[in-house]
């Protein structure tokens, strides 16, 4: 990433020969010694909001692994370890980059790794619709459950790769051009998971139409289903809808952040990005872990015993039943 703006003081600086050695190697400034046009951004990230936000997702990370150690649902752990994980790094980054906004690692660090951290909370929320489709009842939906995770999973992938592959190339990259590549290479992953996430809501809406279509499904019928309440059920419902919406709202954001570039307005303005980038994901990450999926679906989640529960079998220790559900997602 180039450090010279364009600015007219920072080229009379390079120009003059003042400060070569900072200019040169701006991870050796400090804010009394360079120009704030030669930090990576234009102001210094807040210390409490970035360390709150590590703390958060620490945390999250902690319940997630116990939660999904208490319940065995390996496949939404997995999202959930990964999406924190991502955040806890970029958030870390943000810490770094409070202390010196000069050096350029902990930037691109954090730009990487918080673009594409919700990439696996958005996979969470696919794995989550096709667990609630079978507990109404496959027969109401337009595709298998099956099929509806695949498709997404793989949409979700493939918003990922783009993410990483741009972010990567931003990273390494010795000139503007080659950064420039990486940036819109990055915006296109950005806008395939806007994309996505637009037809995974339709797909949700037409689904739950169907459901109304059809009469609904009575709680009792749920709660023969189920091995909990079947209020935390409809709670976990509520809580994919917010999540989702959460994350659709901050992948705009940060599509017209990144098309506007690393100097642009958005990509310097903290207070629009702690709200629309660190809120928005902060709260669908909690979405995700309260109610937790185990909390609702006990050993159900399981493929295994789901499978059984839905060929109408006992399942030891949840005692339910899914007759009228004949599909389950691997």
């Amino acid at each position: 990433m180039s450090h010279s703006t364009g600015s007219p003081e920072l080229d009379a600086l390079i120009a003059s020969g003042l400060n070569r050695t900072l200019i040169e190697k701006p991870y050796l400034c400090t804010t009394e010694t360079c120009p704030q046009e030669m930090q990576t951004i234009d102001y210094v990230p807040s210390l409490g909001g970035n360390a709150f936000f590590l703390a958060l997702y620490a945390l999250i990370l902690i319940l997630q692994i116990a939660a999904g150690i208490k319940w065995r649902t390996w496949s939404f752990t997995g999202c959930m370890f990964g999406g924190p994980v991502l955040e806890i790094i970029g958030y870390a980054a943000r810490i770094q980059i409070h202390y010196n906004p000069f050096t350029s690692d902990p930037f691109l660090m954090y730009i990487v790794t918080i673009t594409i951290a919700p990439c696996f909370f958005a996979a969470a929320i696919y794995l989550s619709l096709s667990r609630v489709i079978l507990t109404y009842g496959s027969h109401l939906a337009r595709f298998k459950p099956r099929t509806y995770t695949i498709i997404f999973i793989c949409c979700d992938i493939f918003s990922l790769v783009l993410q990483a592959v741009g972010g990567g190339i931003a990273d390494t990259a010795e000139t503007e051009s080659m950064s420039d590549i990486g940036i819109n290479i990055m915006i296109a992953g950005l806008v395939f998971q806007v994309v996505s996430l637009t037809c995974f809501a339709g797909l949700c809406a037409d689904f739950f139409w169907s459901v109304r279509k059809n009469g609904g499904v009575s709680r009792a019928t749920l709660q023969a289903r189920l091995p909990n309440s079947v209020g935390r059920f409809y709670m976990f419902i509520g809580s994919l809808s917010i999540a989702t919406l959460c994350i659709y709202i901050r992948s705009i954001f940060r599509v017209a952040e990144l098309q506007e570039g690393f100097n642009g307005h958005l990509a310097n303005d903290e207070v629009t990005f702690m709200i629309l980038e660190g809120a928005m994901v902060a709260i669908a990450s909690i979405a995700l872990t309260l109610p937790h999926p185990g909390m609702v679906f006990g050993q159900n989640w399981k493929i295994a015993k789901a499978r059984a529960a839905a060929s109408g079998e006992k399942v030891p220790g949840n005692e339910i039943s899914m007759e009228g559900s004949s599909e389950v997602p691997k």
